[in-house]
């Protein structure tokens, strides 16, 4: 059994993670920057290390600093949260030199789906639908055009090996198109090195439907069912549910269980993610995470499973504790994404808070590393809790959700609350008449 886990990460998504581990009886060693000196995961670890300044590549991104960490601690495991090194099958490979359990899938796996190109081939091969577009990536202007003939507009332009957002951009027409393959190529290459973009049909009004997925390595997978993160901004994403009000429960289980038969052919590891896009009663796959998703409580909320217990053990070599025929989900849940953004022009802001007051009562989960005068680095994602609701039906969920964020007191940066108390408000969010181009078409009515 694993003794002892480094967390090579921070904020809440660490503060979780360590609270899986003592629930296991796993000692845990926090790494921090020294802007996070202070931090929760820190003062709740059993052993902490300081790993370098506050910029990212000089410590949460330090490769040689995190295992040395782990190596000094006597650490036998690490766990990357996610976002910095989680997707980095470099950093997977070279933990598992270091003779320490990565907790994550294989490093091919990793490599694998971070290329979006390798990802999209491999899930064809498995059987899985996806998005019409090009097989391949397109290296020349004059190629991209006559796919883009055959395929036909409107058209996205995405980065092979990124995400986010950037590296992404919609061509309409013929007209439009070169400037739009040039600027995404552009983009690719300065966000991740790489300027290798693919085209796919662009949906006009799709949902992003996810499932989420456990597997081990005795060749046992289980989907955990769907989350709609169709509430996006800049395709990040800003409030998640689960289940789906738009696919039934006999189409969730089926499609499911084809995900997890692929996974399992495929020999996949771990926990993960597969997304979607649905339009027409149709999901058509764009991309797979292989880490664990910031909105991974709403599907725990609705299954009772603890995602990250199951991740640490799979990762121990451990059978998982759950079959197929053990999950079953109950009522509805909802994520709201609470950044340290101002909710109406989205720059970030940094600062110490002065007052937090979380919220309670039933059915009412708060993921967070905040304290009063905690300080908010301006060095890092702007994510700093999580409030998820869960309740019997999506309309109890909803009002018990109207209430929690008119509790939630978190004075001295500002936060995206006042635009969720907006969104559980709208007419449309409550009729569940949403899609991914939703939030953008609220900012530009306003």
């Amino acid at each position: 059994m694993i003794k002892k886990i480094l967390i090579a990460n921070r904020g809440e998504i660490a503060v979780r993670i360590l609270r899986a581990c003592k629930d296991l009886g796993i000692q845990t060693v926090a790494v921090h920057s020294t802007a996070d000196a202070e931090a929760m995961c820190v003062r709740l670890a059993d052993e902490s290390v300081c790993i370098g300044p506050p910029q990212p590549r000089e410590s949460y991104l330090n490769i040689p600093a995190i295992i040395s960490a782990a190596c000094i601690t006597g650490a036998d495991a690490i766990h990357p949260g996610f976002g910095f090194l989680s997707e980095n099958a470099t950093f997977a490979h070279m933990v598992e030199e270091h003779g320490l359990t990565f907790i994550g899938p294989k490093a091919d796996h990793i490599a694998m789906m971070g290329d979006k190109i390798m990802a999209k081939k491999t899930i064809t091969k498995l059987g899985l639908p996806t998005v019409p577009g090009s097989d391949a990536a397109v290296t020349s202007a004059d190629k991209a055009l006559r796919i883009a003939g055959e395929v036909g507009y409107p058209l996205l332009i995405k980065a092979a090996g990124g995400g986010g957002g950037r590296g992404m951009k919609v061509a309409r027409s013929k007209t439009d198109f070169l400037e739009a393959y040039e600027t995404a190529k552009r983009e690719a290459g300065i966000s991740f090195g790489n300027d290798r973009v693919y085209l796919e049909k662009y949906l006009e009004r799709p949902r992003h439907i996810e499932f989420q997925i456990i597997a081990d390595k005795y060749g046992n997978a289980v989907h955990l069912g769907e989350r709609d993160c169709s509430l996006q901004r800049r395709n990040q994403k800003v409030w998640e549910e689960a289940p789906s009000v738009v696919l039934s429960p006999e189409f969730r289980d089926e499609f499911g269980q084809k995900i997890a038969k692929s996974m399992a052919k495929l020999g996949y590891v771990g926990v993960g993610t597969l997304e979607f896009l649905y339009e027409n009663d149709q999901l058509f796959f764009i991309e797979m995470n292989t880490r664990i998703q910031v909105e991974h409580p709403v599907t725990e909320m609705i299954t009772g499973v603890d995602i990250i217990r199951e991740q640490i053990l799979v990762a121990d070599g451990q059978k998982l504790s759950v079959t197929q025929n053990d999950i079953s989900f109950r009522g509805h849940a909802i994520e709201c994404r609470i950044n340290s953004e101002n909710s109406q022009t989205f720059i970030p802001s940094a600062g110490t808070v002065s007052n937090y007051h979380c919220p309670g009562g039933p059915g009412i989960r708060v993921d967070s590393a905040l304290y009063d005068g905690c300080k908010i680095p301006p060095y890092y994602d702007s994510l700093i809790a999580k409030l998820i609701v869960h309740a019997n039906d999506r309309e109890q969920c909803l009002a018990r959700l109207r209430r929690a964020l008119r509790e939630y007191v978190i004075d001295g940066v500002d936060t995206l609350i006042p635009l969720h108390i907006e969104l559980a408000d709208n007419a449309d969010i409550i009729n569940a008449n949403f899609d991914i181009h939703f939030l953008e078409k609220l900012f530009d009515a306003n």
